[in-house]
Formats: C-alpha cells, structure tokens, sequence
C-alpha cells in the first residue's frame, strides 16, 4: 500500500473500536469504494472540531457554553447524575428514565495510570455544589475498584453543610439475566443492592 494510505489507516486505528481489519476496511472504502464521500466527511470533521466543545457547566458536548440538556429550563437542575464519559449520558438519555442534569468526569480516579483529581471535571462539579444548586448527586460511575474510590472520594469532598444527598446506582443482574450465569461480583452486587419486595 502507499504511504498516504497506512498513514491513514494508522490514524483510524487509534480510534476506539477500530483494529487493524476494520481501519484498512473503512480506508479502502472512503478512498477506492465510495470516494465521493470523503469530501463531506472531512467538511463535517473539520466542522465538529471547529464548533464542538465541553458544556461549561457539565462537560457534556456543546456548540455553545451549554449543552442542550444543561440549556434545557425543564431539567431538574438539583438532581445531578455523574458519569465518567459522554457516552454514559448518552446511554442514560436513551433510556428516557431521568429528566435531571448530568456532570461528565471525563475518567475515573487510578493512581495507577496517573490519573488523579487534578485530571478529572471536579472544579465545575465543586462549584454547582458549592452555589447551593445541587440537592442530590447520583453516581453512575462504573461498578470496579477505580470506580468505587472515584466515588468515596466524591463524597469525601462533598461540604456537610450543604446537606447533599448522595445516592449510588444499582448494579446486578440484567433483565432476562439469571443467577447461573452470573459472575461472583455481579452476585455480590445484586444482593448488597437488594430492595424490599412485599
């Protein structure tokens, strides 16, 4: 292959979910299959890199200082969910089951890759905190052990005078899921979050 074209099959390799096969796949398709549409691909690139931007206030993705959802006056700006990527809001949204506002961290604490507090969307957290605004903070971050001190920490950090409620979400089996299947610290987690039934 020419060099052009590794080059550009080593660019989208290193994008999330792409190995090998699939970089030189979509290479060979936008290049030699379709190239009449790798113009507007790379018009809607430059676009997004030129407009697109953190949400000033939740680290969401924006076009202005705010996201549609921190702009959104129907929101339950009080109850704020915290998630480490944008994709997990996303995943929320989808669901249609919280009307409130979202914090991205953009990561989760781990010591051992060199990620700390300074490296995480804490300041602006600390700030909605500290105007009085939040009343509750659920942590959506994920269910393992960088996860869990991201969340301690959290917590630790929060003022007790604010008097802010902090929740966790639950974690378990899926719908449809049986005990059978399941691995040990998924078990562990349905039965730390079960809940009365009768």
């Amino acid at each position: 292959m020419t060099p052009a074209f590794e080059r550009l099959q080593r660019q989208l390799k290193q994008l999330p979910g792409l190995g090998y096969r699939s970089a030189e796949r979509i290479a060979l398709h936008l290049l030699v299959e379709k190239p009449a549409q790798l113009p507007a691909l790379v018009e809607a690139l430059e676009a997004a890199a030129a407009g697109v931007r953190r949400c000033e206030r939740c680290g969401n993705i924006a076009e202005g200082e705010l996201c549609a959802i921190c702009a959104d006056e129907r929101r339950d700006r009080a109850v704020v969910c915290v998630v480490e990527h944008v994709p997990d809001l996303v995943a929320l949204e989808r669901s249609g089951a919280y009307r409130g506002s979202y914090h991205v961290l953009h990561g989760k604490l781990s010591p051992i890759q060199g990620i700390g507090p300074e490296q995480l969307n804490l300041a602006s957290l600390r700030a909605r905190v500290d105007a009085g605004e939040v009343t509750e903070l659920i942590l959506a971050l994920s269910n393992d052990v960088e996860g869990e001190a991201t969340c301690h920490y959290l917590t630790e950090q929060l003022p007790p005078e604010r008097g802010v409620k902090v929740t966790r979400i639950g974690f378990g089996l899926p719908s449809g899921g049986g005990v059978l299947y399941a691995d040990s610290v998924t078990l562990k987690s349905a039965l730390d979050g079960r809940r009365n039934y009768s």
